[in-house]
């Protein structure tokens, strides 16, 4: 059998819901193309085909979610016109106007999406654009002729122009013929009504039945009574027959025009489908998008060996808020899940969930399930779910059922989905319990996946006793008497009908009777599955504590490893600076060395005398200035201040780092934590300079404005808080902002703007992407800022 079979039976389609999946997918499409190719939509069984259908859902799902919907106004459906125009035949001014406004749609949609791609990468989408063509050349020829209202516009054509003029002048001259005549007196009397009407295009008045010989001409038309007959006065009818001239050769001249363009399009016809099919194909995964939008569905990992996770997945058909979700593994330890358990706990419900979810998969659909999820390509998906072939065949259940296995059997294959409900139903229990367990086994054997419901206890041991196969039932809350729905993995059904009977108040001796007569066997393994239950539920509190506990744990590592790689980065760059600065100082004072004793040796050419002292003096000057500058010392040349008494506020100099910051705390007699732009780290008080201290760094109030206030600082910041400022304010201490970090060899700079509208983010943001000294910038982290921060990797 071929393992990469895409053609489904409609049937399965059908039994799964996938066909209604497609119909709420299709109310996402923008034109009837799309529409059509969602309808046409089947799951495949090709591994590389499935992954590449769902990275373009995935890259139409982010330009829906940051640019709002594609724009595909205007986009028809044009194919049957450009077929007919290949073979000669003539387009009508609609079918031309259709073509130029999807021309035009798909042009709009091509600036959209290289728009897009330049703030997010989408490399399938742009592969679609690919082989289309620009026809803006015949685009404008059509709108040049035919207008929005799809008429044929006079300056069409020179000739059409002088036909409708004249043909505007002919009508008016026979209309205010006919007007003269009906406004005289002594011929009103003769007519119905007074007023010029039109029969057959021609101008006509209504006369009495018994004047119809007074105005000669012809009769065109006459009243149902026959009392009035529509008249065409022999006065007019040479105009009328102008008119008529002249309307014949405006059609003669529209037809022309229609076809010349018709011509225009034929010779384009193989590019203009072309265009029509990529945006055909565009409208469809960007339908896609819409449906995993609505159905709050996520992307599935993929693989191709048999294993589906789901977590917390959700039949999509059913309301948001009835919904109960499902989680289930199946392929890793074990590939046959067998549910037990009675009627209306949802068993059947878990099983179309697993077969819709992977049809969807395997369509290129998102699912419904958190992040994580995973899914299999399987060449094809098997069902043997109700008994509708029992009506259709006029055959009992259970052949119905039977009917249905024997055709998986001969079809399916080491690489398939089986799901079967009730399995051996329909039939005496003992028989149907042993063949139920040979089919299975059968299957299994085989290394297919497997999912089926029955109501046989017999299948319980049948699934304990056998590796690879696992005991599942579908959870019932015996205080309240009703099933909750969610599926138990591991846990084989138990009998609830003894302790439903108990509360709904059938007398007790007749229970314990009946208690009596179950085999002390089966009261054990109820009485184990009892305790099975109640572990189970204990566990799963506990895993759920520990899986919270996991990720707080494992955000943090990711936080502090990002503060570590930035400040390894920035030792980096210090580094760098400072042997860059020591190379570039050391050459300077290399160049004026040679410059003083070149001017020695000119001295003492010029003067054998000797030198003269205030020359040496000035020499010896020049020579002290040649050394290099230590960054460690201080600008005025005095000593920087002990860090003996350090107080939290103080600014300080952290000499091994030579970076500058202020005291937060002091956390023992010979550590403190220093604030150092965004990040905090404890430093010892031997590794500290004061520079100032808090009492002498008194901050001028800051007083509520709209404008943009900063004090300047000899110290480079490594954020600007630009809240409260409009774009070309922010733009200006944007710019400044960044060559004064730069220069300070920060890895990363942090600018506040806030939320609000988003319009201040949105400039500073396309400022950013086109200046020098910015590598990339990304929106802040949930710890960072989010939104209201955008962070800026200087190069």
């Amino acid at each position: 059998m071929n393992t990469n079979k895409t053609s489904y039976n409609q049937k399965i389609l059908a039994t799964m819901d996938f066909r209604t999946v497609l119909e709420r997918c299709a109310n996402h499409a923008a034109t009837s193309l799309g529409k059509g190719r969602v309808e046409e939509l089947e799951p495949s069984g090709d591994f590389h085909e499935v992954k590449r259908r769902l990275q373009a859902t995935d890259e139409a799902v982010n330009v829906d979610r940051l640019k709002g919907g594609a724009p595909f106004g205007g986009i028809r459906d044009i194919r049957a016109a450009v077929h007919r125009a290949r073979i000669g035949g003539m387009l009508n001014p609609v079918e031309l106007l259709d073509i130029a406004m999807t021309s035009q749609g798909g042009r709009r949609l091509r600036r959209f999406l290289e728009a897009t791609n330049e703030d997010y990468s989408i490399p399938l989408l742009l592969e679609l654009l690919e082989p289309m063509t620009d026809h803006k050349d015949l685009e404008e020829r059509i709108r040049r002729c035919v207008d929005e209202n799809a008429q044929v516009m006079d300056t069409a054509s020179p000739e059409l122009l002088k036909i409708r003029q004249e043909l505007r002048s002919s009508e008016s001259k026979a209309r205010e013929r006919l007007e003269q005549m009906v406004r005289t007196p002594s011929i009103q009397k003769m007519l119905q009504d007074n007023l010029v009407t039109i029969r057959g295009d021609r101008y006509v008045i209504p006369v009495k039945q018994e004047y119809r010989g007074h105005f000669g001409g012809m009769i065109h038309d006459q009243s149902a009574s026959g009392a009035t007959l529509f008249i065409e006065p022999e006065a007019v009818v040479q105009m009328n027959n102008r008119v008529r001239e002249l309307k014949l050769k405006e059609e003669a001249e529209v037809e022309k025009i229609l076809r010349m363009l018709s011509a225009l399009v034929a010779d384009s016809a193989d590019t203009l489908l072309v265009n029509v099919e990529a945006l055909t194909e565009l409208d469809f995964i960007f339908a896609k998008a819409g449906v995993a939008r609505e159905m709050k569905a996520t992307l599935p990992l993929l693989n191709d060996r048999g294993f589906i996770k789901l977590k917390r997945g959700r039949h999509p058909l059913i309301p948001a808020e009835k919904v109960v979700p499902l989680d289930v593994e199946l392929g890793n330890r074990y590939s046959t899940i067998i549910v037990t358990g009675p009627n209306t706990g949802g068993k059947t419900v878990s099983l179309k969930t697993i077969g819709l979810l992977s049809l969807m998969a395997m369509a290129g659909l998102f699912v419904p399930a958190e992040e994580g999820s995973q899914l299999c390509v399987f060449d094809a998906i098997y069902a043997d779910i109700g008994d509708e072939q029992s009506i259709e065949q006029n055959l009992s259940t259970f052949s119905s059922h039977m009917t249905n296995i024997i055709r998986i059997l001969k079809e399916m294959t080491p690489k398939s989905l089986v799901l079967l409900d009730e399995l051996g139903a329909g039939t005496d229990p003992a028989e149907g319990s042993a063949l139920a367990i040979s089919i299975l086994e059968y299957m299994h054997r085989m290394g297919c996946r497997i999912v089926a419901t029955t109501h046989y206890s017999e299948l319980k041991a049948y699934a304990f006793d056998r590796q690879g196969v696992i005991n599942a039932s579908m959870e019932f809350d015996v205080q309240t008497l009703r099933p909750t729905y969610r599926l138990l993995v591991g846990v084989p059904g138990r009998s609830n009908a003894f302790a439903i009977a108990e509360r709904l108040g059938l007398a007790k001796t007749i229970i314990d009777h009946a208690r009596g007569q179950v085999g002390e066997e089966d009261q054990r393994v109820e009485s184990m599955i009892a305790t099975l239950e109640e572990n189970r539920l204990q566990a799963e509190a506990e895993r759920e504590s520990a899986e919270r506990n996991r990720r707080e744990v494992e955000t943090l590592r990711e936080q502090l490893a990002a503060e570590r790689r930035r400040f390894e980065e920035q030792k980096d760059k210090l580094f760098e600076r400072a042997e860059c600065e020591a190379q570039e100082a050391v050459a300077k004072a290399r160049r004026e060395a040679d410059e003083i004793i070149t001017e020695l040796r000119r001295i003492q050419r010029e003067e054998a005398g000797g030198v003269k002292d205030h020359k040496l003096s000035e020499l010896k000057r020049r020579m002290n200035d040649a050394a290099p500058e230590l960054r460690s010392k201080s600008k005025a040349g005095t000593p920087r201040k002990k860090a003996d008494r350090i107080e939290p506020g103080d600014e300080v100099l952290v000499t091994n780092l030579g970076q500058r910051g202020h005291v937060v705390e002091l956390v023992s007699e010979t550590e403190v934590t220093v604030q150092l732009g965004i990040l905090k780290m404890k430093v010892n008080k031997a590794d500290l300079e004061l520079l100032k201290q808090a009492s002498a760094q008194k901050k001028p109030q800051q007083q509520a404005t709209s404008s943009l206030k900063r004090t300047r600082d000899e110290n480079a910041k490594m954020e600007l808080d630009l809240r409260g400022a409009n774009v070309e304010e922010a733009i200006i201490e944007v710019d400044r902002f960044l060559d004064e970090s730069y220069l300070a060899n920060f890895g990363q700079v942090f600018i506040i703007h806030g939320k609000g509208t988003g319009v201040l983010r949105t400039g500073i943001q396309e400022f950013l992407r086109k200046h020098k000294h910015v590598k990339s910038f990304r929106m802040g982290a949930y710890n960072e800022g989010g939104a209201g921060v955008t962070v800026a990797e200087l190069k």
